[in-house]
């Protein structure tokens, strides 16, 4: 039975193992349960699934997975964390706990090995600090999957949503929507969590896509296109591209792809959309 998500339970844990909370990991545990329930529910999860649980901490969330799930892989960094979870999580047999670091996986290896190669659900708690390289890691490997339920800063989350002409927008909302459909389907205050941390939360699921949404040649290509205008917002996109030193992106060629896409010779990449963007990559992608 899922018992951590509240405070008294969760500090009992803590203190039963003397744990001490690593800044360097971003740890901070959920203790409200109705907000763990609804996580779960909004992510869809059921018996039918096989989910990835990434940085599990003390196996609060992992315990409502484990009930709701088929099977869960929980990845932890932080060794010290294994006996603790080996505890938490005693009651489960539908459930493998590995000591890794996530970035450092064959993420195509673990769908197959635990899931027969079927796409899996991704839920998870991710540390602030390394969001962004955790969810690129899990478009860019291509590894099957279902959809992606995070709960992230708040700032993070908007960011994934928000499209073109916001101060929000830039290379991570054209890879999010790229990859998936993505959805904010709660709020998560900032007291909700032990330690409790300096910003407020939000859950965003987003639903991978059979087919991307826009059809491009060469993604990789898009994507450096994507960075390069995003690294020197301030500028124009003829000269963020030209002088990020592009292959096939000098300002000759951007100009001529701008005017033949109808589009201002001032115009900088916050104001192109995801559609946009593609029909540049295959105009410069010679």
């Amino acid at each position: 039975m899922a018992y951590l998500g509240n405070f008294t339970n969760t500090k009992a844990i803590l203190d039963k193992y003397g744990f001490t909370f690593q800044k360097k990991y971003g740890q901070n545990f959920l203790v409200d349960s109705n907000i763990l329930e609804n996580i779960v529910t909004g992510a869809g999860v059921t018996k039918e699934d096989c989910v990835l649980e990434i940085g599990p901490g003390i196996g609060t969330m992992t315990q409502y997975l484990c009930e709701k799930a088929g099977f869960v892989v929980a990845v932890e960094i932080d060794k010290k964390l294994i006996p603790v979870l080996n505890d938490t999580l005693s009651e489960y047999s539908n459930k493998v706990i590995i000591n890794e670091d996530i970035l450092k996986l064959d993420l195509n290896e673990i769908a197959l090995k635990y899931n027969e190669g079927r796409p899996i659900k991704v839920v998870a708690n991710l540390p602030y600090y390394i969001t962004t390289p955790i969810v690129m890691e899990l478009f860019e490997s291509h590894m099957p999957l279902l959809s992606i339920t995070a709960m992230v800063q708040k700032e993070v989350a908007l960011r994934m949503e928000t499209g073109p002409g916001s101060k929000d927008y830039g290379a991570l909302s054209l890879a999010v929507q790229y990859y998936s459909k993505p959805e904010i389907i709660m709020n998560v205050s900032a007291g909700c969590f032990i330690p409790r941390p300096n910003v407020d939360s939000a859950v965003i699921k987003m639903e991978l896509y059979k087919e991307n949404p826009v059809p491009v040649r060469n993604e990789a290509y898009m994507f450096s296109l994507i960075r390069a205008s995003f690294n020197q917002r301030r500028k124009t996109l003829v000269n963020a591209l030209s002088n990020a030193g592009v292959p096939g992106a000098s300002k000759e060629a951007v100009s001529s792809a701008l005017t033949e896409m109808g589009l201002s010779q001032t115009v900088r990449g916050e104001a192109l959309s995801l559609k946009e963007f593609a029909a540049l990559s295959d105009l410069l992608d010679n």
